[in-house]
């Protein structure tokens, strides 16, 4: 028997009982729609998660000071500061690394004609542009002889150059920070939010021995607070944290033993670790939607029980005519399959409609992937036909005298 002619008696049948195969489609719309939904909004905060990670940079380290105990309390990492600018610079020359950056943040006021801001000032050194791969959109970075001759200039975030100078072009302006004047030599690319939540945008950039002899003071000259260090690529990940760890510990002259007066951490395999739980939760979002279709599933066979057993004396009759098992078993499996078919392809609509209504009014975002779709629409089709089989089965094997007899 032809395909074409037992699509057309499916849909007829489908016609015939409208209600009925309305409510059969709905648990497979509900199911196809919270399926797309959830994989969107799981995918939504993956793919923010993997840009709060890209910006933080490739490969990264922090290498913070010692802690310090006092009256019994113990203070965390960078309590004390133990880093020195010799130490950076001998990490910049291990092999293994491809940038070392030295940091002395501290929040300052910062004043531009009538407008201030309190935002985080950071000295470091040019490097630091290397180790966070981070552009400067305008201007020009400050130099190693800036950091050498400890200049007043700056470079300012994207939030800090929109507060404070509005549309007018940072680029040459000098605002002051603490009353003293400093250059803008340029503006940093945005980075956007970090994986804490915190603004990266928010933040400007002086020469780190600016930092420390004219902004905050350092009471043990060339000491800073953290390093942040970029390995040359990941297979130099491990090599380049065990060589960190035994340069710092014949810099300092920790014996074994002995406590270290600093902590290594290893940011990339943190943010990876973020990335992993958000992959995780993104999966079980959408195995929690996936019951829905398993309940539609449950009830297309239902129906089609149903349907079986009111046209059982139909099923006799093409029978005695001469139609093969084969035959009725494919009619009820087609008819089951096109009732998931086009409640999938409502749900489809549902679920891109539903995400499209999340992504603007709850302000969260949201990805409807061709890949999540599919999926959806592949699992509705499978729990069609796994469903559909048993009633389809159960016609196929009717005797037709007894279905002939069926009142």
């Amino acid at each position: 028997m032809m395909i074409g002619p037992l699509l057309g008696e499916g849909w007829q049948a489908m016609r015939a009982n409208r209600l009925r195969t309305f409510l059969t489609m709905l648990g497979m719309v509900i199911g196809v729609g919270a399926v797309i939904l959830m994989l969107a909004i799981g995918q939504g905060a993956q793919m923010m998660v993997n840009d709060s990670i890209s910006s933080m940079g490739s490969n990264l380290f922090i290498v913070l000071s010692g802690s310090s105990t006092a009256g019994g309390v113990r203070m965390g990492s960078g309590s004390v500061p133990t880093l020195t600018l010799g130490d950076m610079q001998a990490i910049a020359e291990m092999p293994e690394v491809a940038a070392a950056a030295p940091a002395l943040p501290n929040t300052a006021q910062v004043v531009y004609g009538a407008n201030n801001w309190g935002t985080l000032v950071a000295g470091t050194t040019a490097a630091m542009l290397v180790v966070r791969d981070w552009e400067v959109v305008k201007g020009q970075p400050f130099t190693e002889s800036d950091v050498r001759a400890g200049t007043r200039v700056a470079l300012i975030g994207q939030t800090v150059a929109n507060l404070l100078f509005g549309e007018e072009d940072p680029v040459g302006k000098t605002l002051r920070i603490k009353n003293s004047p400093f250059q803008v030599l340029g503006v940093l690319g945005a980075k956007g939010q970090s994986l804490d939540g915190r603004d990266q945008d928010d933040t400007l950039l002086v020469p780190v021995t600016t930092a420390q002899r004219q902004l905050f003071g350092n009471q043990f000259p060339g000491m800073v607070r953290f390093i942040m260090v970029k390995a040359k690529s990941a297979e130099f990940m491990a090599a380049a944290e065990r060589g960190l760890t035994d340069l710092l510990h014949t810099r300092h002259r920790i014996r074994e033993g002995q406590d270290d007066d600093f902590t290594v951490r290893n940011l990339t395999a943190l943010a990876q670790a973020a990335a992993g739980a958000t992959k995780v939760m993104s999966a079980m979002l959408g195995a929690i939607a996936s019951i829905s279709l398993l309940v539609g599933g449950i009830g297309i066979m239902n129906i089609m029980l149903v349907s079986v057993t009111e046209r059982t004396r139909e099923i006799g009759i093409r029978m005695a005519i001469g139609a093969k098992q084969g035959d009725v078993l494919l009619q009820f499996l087609l008819e089951a399959m096109m009732i998931s078919l086009v409640g999938s392809l409502i749900g489809v609509g549902l679920g891109v409609g539903c995400a499209w209504a999340v992504s603007r009014f709850a302000d969260t975002v949201v990805v409807v992937t061709l890949s999540s779709i599919l999926l959806a629409f592949g699992v509705a089709a499978a729990v069609g036909v796994f469903f559909g089989f048993y009633p389809a089965r159960k016609a196929a094997h009717l005797s037709p005298i007894e279905a002939l007899r069926y009142q």
